[in-house]
């Protein structure tokens, strides 16, 4: 960022933008997301060795069965063994013993074999990368097919004046879930919608990157992310409590609530805050030379009605399938038990696989439409490109998955989150303040590292057993992720698709730079931040479920 000159002297910088320089300073030092884990996992191996010199250790109580011992019961005084009365409901009583947990190191000769034999059970025994290539093996052919884009162009198309603000925002909340339609599609669009309506582009190109950043972590659908996060999340569990595991839709309810929230909050600023104070719109202020958005041809707008329609058939057969597959009596995808379709049973346990199915079919339908993907063989290469795209990603799910063995096998995080807890129930602060807390942390780590998995995978091995330890479920530890995840994504100076919205930007005001769109997104991080916290509180005050049997509070 370049401050403004009068004569030969640089313009003074105004108190924000020298804190939007430091910010960008700062974080134009920090190393690529896998550069960072490979550091922590040198800093686990060696303070590893470090805590088991100093003898670290701690006793926690840890609940067993006791021993029963059984009888034969003899009913109705006989001398005969009977089996005619009920058995009666076994309730196991339960004893407190204290267990004693110490530091293990990885230069010891058991930690080096580990380091060297697991390395690759490791990574396959991470669930997280099974999920990511699942998941987006729906997504990609239909972001690939144009279904993605196709759909953001007719739903604005299509909106009401009075609500295309908030048509805006809440489309890119939903286009989420394929991160770069939101961006690419979304963000021009809004600009020229709101053109063509008499109103300021850069209103609209905030309120279209409002939507898909600043609430990047809640959708109305099940996304890829979540798959990922509840994996890393069940990861670390285990730490604590083996039998305890979350699935897809635990923050499900609160994940539609707030994406509904979000949108509405962020429509009132757009629209009472940003828009005064833009102005009418002067359309002297965009370059003569400004690139024009490409327009559709007719014969274009034909095949693209015409593959929506298309994409409608396919969705509807394979809704018809998985119905059919769920709701008849006796159904595959019910409990084979008890019969019930939501909590546990097959259909929840492949709910992600099904998503991705029905973005699968609803893509194949918009290509064969609109003649974008059509034969097996672009199908394939379809698949085969997102899968490329993800390659980065991996490599940095097989460090993650490195980094989590290790701080495991070193009872690090045991440690951590013990200790943290005995110091935290002595201060006897409540479990909503230390959950606003978090939620604070999140949001300032945000500002250096924008990414939802990699910030999840340092945070959750400590936090996740440390709440547990204290009563907090770990639904609601995510739901508080959630929240401090996203308003500081379009502020940040390393997001990734911020030079991209200063590049279009720029289209309508020629001297627009990375200070306009920050100043812009500020009452969005600022308000929403506040709003969104305030509205968790209240759901956690009120109870609500997060999703489906997942309870605000521990049972």
């Amino acid at each position: 960022m370049n401050a403004k000159t009068v004569g030969d002297k640089p313009a003074k910088k105004s108190g924000m933008q020298r804190v939007l320089d430091g910010i960008e300073r700062v974080g134009n030092k920090v190393p690529h997301p896998a550069l960072i884990f490979l550091a922590l996992i040198v800093i686990v191996i060696g303070l590893s060795q470090i805590l088991s010199w100093a003898g670290t250790s701690v006793t926690t109580e840890v609940a067993e069965p006791a021993t029963v011992q059984v009888a034969p019961e003899y009913p109705q005084g006989s001398s005969v063994p009977g089996n005619d009365a009920p058995p009666a409901p076994v309730i196991p009583d339960y004893e407190l013993k204290h267990e004693t947990i110490t530091a293990e190191s990885l230069l010891t000769g058991d930690g080096i074999r580990f380091i060297f034999t697991t390395a690759v059970q490791n990574f396959n025994d991470f669930g997280v990368v099974a999920v990511i290539l699942v998941a987006m093996i729906g997504v990609g052919v239909a972001e690939e097919a144009g279904l993605i884009a196709a759909l953001i162009r007719k739903m604005v198309k299509v909106a009401p004046k009075a609500a295309i603000t908030f048509i805006i925002v809440l489309l890119g909340g939903i286009s989420s879930v394929a991160s770069d339609a939101g961006y690419l599609v979304l963000i021009p669009l809004g600009a020229a919608a709101f053109a063509s309506l008499g109103r300021h582009p850069l209103a609209g190109i905030a309120a279209a990157y409002a939507g898909v950043s600043a609430a990047f972590f809640v959708n109305v659908l099940i996304t890829p992310a979540d798959g990922i996060i509840t994996e890393v999340t069940n990861e670390t569990i285990g730490l604590v409590a083996p039998d305890v595991s979350l699935n897809v839709t635990h923050n499900f309810y609160f994940s539609i609530a707030a994406t509904l929230f979000c949108a509405l909050v962020m429509t009132v600023i757009t629209e009472r805050l940003l828009e005064p104070r833009l102005g009418r719109y002067d359309p002297s202020e965009a370059p003569s030379d400004a690139p024009v958005d490409h327009q559709p041809t007719d014969e274009e707008m034909r095949l693209e009605s015409r593959g929506l329609r298309w994409s409608v058939y396919y969705l509807l057969v394979a809704v018809a399938i998985v119905s059919a597959l769920t709701f008849i009596p006796k159904a595959p995808l019910r409990n084979p038990d008890t019969g019930e379709i939501f909590g546990s049973s097959p259909f929840m346990s492949s709910l992600l696989f099904i998503i991705s199915m029905l973005f699968l079919a609803a893509g194949l339908g918009y290509g064969r439409g609109a003649k974008s993907l059509t034969g097996s063989t672009n199908v394939i290469n379809a698949i085969v490109k997102t899968f490329n795209g993800l390659g980065g990603l991996i490599f940095l799910m097989l460090l993650i998955a490195q980094f989590i063995a290790y701080f495991n096998y070193t009872n690090m995080s045991t440690l951590a989150a013990t200790g943290l807890a005995d110091l935290l129930e002595r201060a006897d602060i409540g479990a909503l303040p230390l959950l606003i807390g978090f939620i604070l942390l999140v949001f300032v780590i945000d500002l250096i590292m924008p990414g939802v998995i990699p910030k999840w995978a340092i945070l959750a091995p400590i936090f996740i057993p440390l709440f547990y330890r204290l009563g907090i479920a770990p639904q609601t530890v995510v739901a508080a992720y959630r929240v401090g995840d996203g308003p500081a994504n379009v502020i940040t100076p390393l997001m990734v698709y911020l030079p991209f919205i200063v590049l279009v930007s720029q289209r309508y005001r020629k001297k627009a730079g990375m200070g306009t769109v920050v100043s812009m997104m500020l009452p969005y991080t600022g308000i929403v931040l506040i709003a969104w916290t305030l509205f968790y509180i209240a759901w956690y005050l009120i109870g609500i479920p997060w999703g489906p049997s997942a309870p605000v509070h521990l049972g």
